[in-house]
């Protein structure tokens, strides 16, 4: 029984969506629930708490996009630019480590905004599609 490469190329896409949504999803109980630890953090960019509480919500839409049928490169696309801003963040602001981490969290943007990206690049097609139906 041979699996046809569309095949192969879909079930990347799912896994490479689950694994970036569990990480958007997984660092939304510490923003909405204010832990110390996301507190601090968007302390450092003066703002707390609506910066903290306005990333959560986009955060959830991205990882809800990635799900919907046509709609998971914007999910994508908007978890990059999130993840983008976060790298900025940590490069320019708030500092690789924060509250001792070792830089996981600088980490975890990286490896966001890569998967991310790496989605966009493998729907490549369909984007172009739709940005040509737009012009």
């Amino acid at each position: 029984m041979s699996v046809s490469n569309q095949t192969i190329k879909n079930r990347i896409l799912i896994c490479l969506r689950i694994l970036v949504a569990f990480i958007f999803l997984q660092t939304l109980f510490f923003k909405f629930t204010g832990a110390p630890e996301s507190v601090a953090i968007f302390s450092k960019l003066n703002s707390e708490p609506w910066g903290r509480i306005g990333t959560g919500i986009l955060e959830l839409l991205a990882s809800i996009l990635l799900f919907v049928p046509g709609f998971g490169w914007s999910g994508a696309f908007l978890g990059a630019a999130l993840m983008f801003g976060a790298i900025l963040s940590h490069i320019f602001v708030i500092g690789i480590e924060q509250e001792n981490d070792g830089g996981f969290l600088f980490f975890l943007a990286l490896t966001s905004a890569t998967i991310c990206l790496l989605l966009l690049w493998m729907e490549r097609e369909k984007l172009t599609e739709i940005v040509r139906k737009r012009i």
